[in-house]
């Protein structure tokens, strides 16, 4: 069985300098540091080292067979999203990270496949790059959980969703730019506390908005198991039924019934809470995804999954017709 992990991350092994050439910003740029690392700079300030496994695709590549997953969905850094910068400066660097993904994918076709990054600040130029990616075989586009603060409920982000529908472009969905970040600092809560509660407002912001019930075929994909959704969603269908006038004004609907509607990544590093996530959302909308490389990542590829005791249609629904089915493809083409 191919199995196909829908959650890692990679940028090419060299990055212009932004800064320079925009002439403003605290553009990622990269500084060699150890051997075979390096260190992500955010202009003069450390923002973290990175190993060679984050560009080396022939690494990645062994890395992976160890862990018998032959197929990465590889997407950009989130910090590379630069939804702070100006729209075409961004739509620039969108253009430089999404030609590296395209150009992996055609160089190793049964081991990568693509999700490129767009300039969400400007949704005409967010749509037109979509087009671009389509037409240079990526399958869909990585998203930040919020653009610039603004949730994804905000009518002037539809038109992208409404583009990837009719495109056939997959949607994941990644938590940045965490609430509270600044007043949590300390003990790394930003990614520990901050990252499921920024997943929860992307699923909560689509639903209360009707992006999901507007767009039924829209594929989207949230990263993290949907972050804390699954452990609050009692409390938030709660909400709903008991305070209608404040949650239920733009969709009707009990976001409870949109479980099993869009996919969620198997990363809870919890067997159990998987268990508890599996009968509602059902195996066939639940993906393998790792993080990958990344140290908060499941490192083991799944590996906890294989030891779940669950059916073999289970784990084969996760580990690939899942995945293959957001993707809009077949296994033919893998």
């Amino acid at each position: 069985m191919k199995r196909i992990d829908c959650h890692t991350h990679i940028l090419p092994e060299k990055l212009p300098d932004w800064s320079r050439k925009f002439g403003y910003g605290d553009f990622i740029r990269l500084e060699p540091s150890r051997k075979d690392h390096a260190n992500m700079m955010m202009g003069s300030r450390f923002f973290r080292e990175i190993h060679r496994n984050c560009w080396d695709a022939n690494l990645r590549i062994d890395e992976y067979a160890r862990f018998k997953t032959d197929v990465q969905v590889v997407s950009t850094i989130p910090v590379l999203f630069s939804y702070w910068a100006k729209a075409h400066d961004a739509l620039e660097i969108s253009k430089f990270l999404n030609d590296h993904i395209a150009e992996l994918s055609v160089r190793y076709p049964k081991n990568y496949i693509g999700l490129g990054t767009v300039p969400m600040q400007d949704p005409s130029l967010a749509i037109t790059e979509i087009e671009r990616c389509k037409s240079i075989g990526l399958r869909g586009i990585e998203i930040g959980s919020n653009i610039n603060g603004e949730n994804l409920s905000d009518p002037k982000f539809f038109s992208v969703f409404e583009a990837c529908e009719r495109l056939g472009m997959a949607i994941l969905i990644h938590p940045w730019n965490m609430m509270g970040e600044k007043e949590m600092q300390r003990y790394w809560l930003p990614w520990l506390v901050g990252m499921p509660a920024e997943t929860t407002r992307a699923v909560c912001s689509m639903i209360f908005g009707g992006v999901l019930e507007r767009l039924p075929k829209l594929r989207v994909n949230f990263s993290h198991a949907g972050g804390s959704f699954f452990a609050t969603v009692g409390r938030i269908s709660h909400g709903f039924q008991s305070r209608p006038d404040l949650v239920a004004i733009d969709n009707k609907i009990d976001p409870a019934d949109y479980i099993g509607k869009f996919w969620v990544d198997c990363i809870t590093h919890d067997p159990d809470f998987l268990s508890y996530i599996l009968p509602k959302q059902g195996s066939k909308r639940i993906t393998l995804g790792s993080d990958y490389p990344f140290p908060l990542g499941d490192l083991e590829i799944g590996s906890f999954v294989d030891q779940m005791s669950i059916s073999e249609s289970e784990k084969e629904d996760i580990f690939l017709r899942s995945a293959l089915e957001w993707l809009g493809m077949d296994q033919n083409s893998i």
